[in-house]
């Protein structure tokens, strides 16, 4: 059986996002975007300028579903709208019958100020869709447009892709080292430790990898453990605010979480956010504190580093 791949190209902004594009329905409209997939509807009232909006009524293959949506993020940010159903193209790959939320709402956070794409792709498993329904890619396993229930990433100024069907053996080399999935919702894996200068500060707990999150994030106790082993590193939250940490520029240890049994380093460019102030010798850490218990998020300071597949028949 011929196996159906896509890869889809991912544009950084400034390494806070990477977006890519995606087009729906009939003819179809391109968006750039990221569980649940939604784009701004063309009667989006709130916080929708700027962006590409969905006509639901021009395209021919679109059903309104007849529920709505509100979604909540871990920022704060909020979107509501109606659930429809639609054909998504991703990386030349087409879901039929694909359930996409139709946004009239959108907080600050998605504004196009603030939030370049114009909606989000969720990747997480179908048990934590607000919509009941199959993310994109569980769709397009379920009809047989990929064989293979795999997707991986690389995130990186340049050349980074989103891979449908499988991995891209020209984008890593050696072997992956496996990780299996602890709790089906989230992409949730084990914990290792956290390392300063190859000495484990932080062992044990549960991390959650988000392509959607930009920050490296760990329970506060944890986090306060990690940036001690640090010399010169000190608490943030006056200056920066709740959480970050500042640490000395020009003299950082090697860093790493050890995954699998396998310690993969955090180079010093993912993890230094830049100076406190304008020519200061201070530097904002990447690694976060958030009040969360025994739960790390690996966001993109930390998979900027590495090469991820993510395998739902594996686990």
């Amino acid at each position: 059986t011929k196996r159906a791949t896509g890869a889809d190209p991912l544009t950084d902004d400034q390494e806070a996002l990477w977006q890519g594009a995606i087009s729906v329905g009939t003819p179809a409209k391109t968006f750039t975007g990221n569980s649940d997939l939604f784009l701004p509807a063309s009667n989006c009232a709130v916080n929708c300028a700027g962006h590409t909006l969905w006509t639901t009524g021009a395209s021919s293959t679109s059903r309104n579903a007849g529920r709505s949506f509100s979604l909540a993020f871990g920022d704060g940010s909020t979107v509501s709208g109606t659930v429809f159903s639609d054909t998504v193209t991703v990386a030349g790959l087409t879901a039929t019958s694909q359930a996409v939320g139709a946004a009239t709402r959108y907080s600050t956070g998605f504004a196009k100020a603030e939030f370049p794409p114009d909606g989000l792709m969720g990747m997480a498993f179908p048990q934590i869709s607000e919509f009941g329904a199959n993310p994109v890619f569980q769709t397009l396993v379920a009809q047989g447009k990929t064989t293979v229930s795999e997707f991986a990433f690389k995130l990186a100024t340049s050349g980074s892709e989103l891979f449908l069907g499988g991995v891209n053996n020209n984008l890593f080399t050696g072997a992956f080292t496996q990780n299996r999935v602890t709790a089906v919702g989230f992409w949730q894996i084990a914990l290792g430790s956290a390392n300063v200068n190859g000495t484990p500060r932080v062992t044990g707990g549960q991390a959650i990898v988000d392509t959607g999150t930009t920050l490296l994030l760990g329970p506060q106790n944890a986090v306060t453990q990690f940036y001690a082993a640090i010399p010169g590193a000190r608490d943030a939250t006056n200056t920066v605010g709740s959480g970050f940490f500042t640490f000395p520029c020009n003299s950082l240890p090697p860093l790493s979480l050890t995954l699998g049994g396998r310690a993969f380093p955090i180079s010093a460019a993912s993890f230094n956010l830049g100076q406190l102030s304008a020519g200061s010798t201070t530097c904002v850490g990447g690694v976060a504190a958030v009040d969360f218990d025994n739960m790390w998020i690996l966001g993109d300071v930390f998979l900027e580093n590495v090469y991820t597949g993510k395998s739902s028949d594996a686990s």
